[in-house]
């Protein structure tokens, strides 16, 4: 019997663990749905979740619900890939689950500043203390064409997008410069700050050419910027500069229009194609907890209507409908917009449209060139079109930075011997 004794206490304890076993309620659910490869946009590497790390208990539930509805997206497919309950959010990454935990608004480490965080400014310079990187937009020179940012009127000079946006840069620099700012510049020259090149690009777009030149310019050009930016400038504030324009058709014999405008564009409205994309859905996540939003209006206000102040320009309306883009409340000047330089740029983020480059009061000014005083185009008496730029927008920030409080100057007392 005392043989058999060792057996029997064996079976006796897998009965009971297979009998515990299935008695359990089954383990919750945490996302419904099976979970799969994560889905990428082209070129994006897969993100690294740990990164939000950082940001555990350091929002509440109320206002991270809040931002995620009313300004990084336009449409519900958020709630397929984010359950939230009272204590997180449970996250799926498209082969995990990321649980993020609910909080009091501990701060996370980075390295920006917000208005409120810089030191006072010295006296005359507004925007002493402050880094601020700017960021030609397009590339320009030979590669305008390829860009689809290029085109011609009759045997006037062309309207290269890249080469304006540096032009306005140049000029801007040496502003900020005399505020107080450091100032870096993302490109110098009409060359990509990438090494890849569309031939690099054939295989993954599938041998289509244009396809492989769109990747180039698109979205290799900007995540080598972004690299510059977040991993060597680290600046409190990018200053991207466009010129906007409206479809011109043939770039050989372009339509002009009969209407300019302005807009100032900052990073949100993620629809619901690009929140299935896990790349875009851990973009959306970053900016909402780095806090860059209540910066970018802050400074974009003041920014905005300094710049429509001075440049005479009336605000861009995009249609009510957009799916890719959405009104700040209370800002006539001012849509948020999920582009991929404000998406990757791990700083707040000025994107300036103004102007429309095939408008006819526009074009004239834009083939004027560049110029010291006024000229009379169009019958008024203007300034330079790139200067304008450049002044308006360093008088914007410097109107916004101004603000803080100025460091008083201790004088040593008067010897009275």
């Amino acid at each position: 019997m005392r043989r058999h004794l060792p057996v029997l206490f064996v079976a006796a304890a897998l009965v009971g663990f297979i009998a515990l076993f299935f008695s359990r309620p089954p383990p919750p659910v945490i996302i419904p749905g099976p979970l799969a490869r994560p889905a990428l946009s082209l070129l994006a590497p897969a993100p690294d979740w740990r990164a939000l790390d950082i940001y555990q208990n350091a929002i509440t539930r109320t206002e991270f619900e809040r931002l995620l509805t009313d300004v990084f997206t336009t449409g519900p497919a958020w709630r397929t890939f984010i359950v939230l309950d009272d204590a997180e959010a449970r996250i799926q990454t498209g082969d995990s689950v990321y649980l993020l935990r609910f909080g009091q608004g501990n701060s996370a480490p980075r390295h920006w500043r917000a208005t409120s965080e810089l030191p006072p400014a010295a006296a005359g310079q507004p925007l002493s203390g402050l880094r601020i990187a700017i960021d030609p937009g397009h590339i320009g020179g030979a590669w305008a064409k390829m860009e689809e940012r290029w085109f011609i009127v009759g045997e006037g000079t062309p309207v290269q997008e890249g080469d304006m946006t540096l032009q306005v840069a140049k000029l801007l620099k040496p502003r900020l410069e005399a505020l107080g700012a450091t100032v870096s510049l993302v490109r110098e020259t009409t060359e990509p700050v990438t090494p890849i090149r569309p031939e690099l690009l054939l295989t993954t777009a599938g041998d289509n050419s244009k396809l492989a030149e769109r990747l180039f310019y698109r979205t290799a050009e900007i995540r080598a910027r972004a690299d510059l930016v977040n991993l060597t400038l680290k600046p409190d504030l990018v200053l991207c500069l466009h010129f906007n324009a409206e479809a011109w058709g043939d770039p050989h014999q372009p339509t002009l229009i009969d209407r300019t405008h302005f807009h100032l564009i900052l990073n949100g409205a993620y629809n619901d194609d690009e929140v299935l994309l896990a790349d875009q859905r851990f973009s959306l996540l970053r900016k909402l907890l780095q806090r860059t939003h209540a910066e970018e209006v802050l400074v974009g206000s003041t920014v905005a209507a300094t710049f429509a102040e001075i440049s005479g320009l009336p605000p861009y309306v995009y249609p009510p409908d957009s799916k890719n883009a959405l009104p700040v409340p209370g800002e006539p000047f001012l849509w948020v917009r999920n582009l991929i330089a404000n998406r990757l740029y791990d700083c707040p983020v000025i994107f300036m449209e103004p102007y429309v480059m095939n408008s006819t009061l526009d074009h004239a000014r834009i083939q004027a060139g560049d110029y010291d005083g006024l000229r009379e185009i169009s019958g008024i008496n203007r300034p330079s079109i790139f200067r304008e730029y450049a002044d308006a927008l360093s008088a914007g920030l410097a109107r916004h930075y101004g603000s803080r409080p100025v460091l008083e100057l201790k004088t040593a007392p008067a010897d009275d011997r």
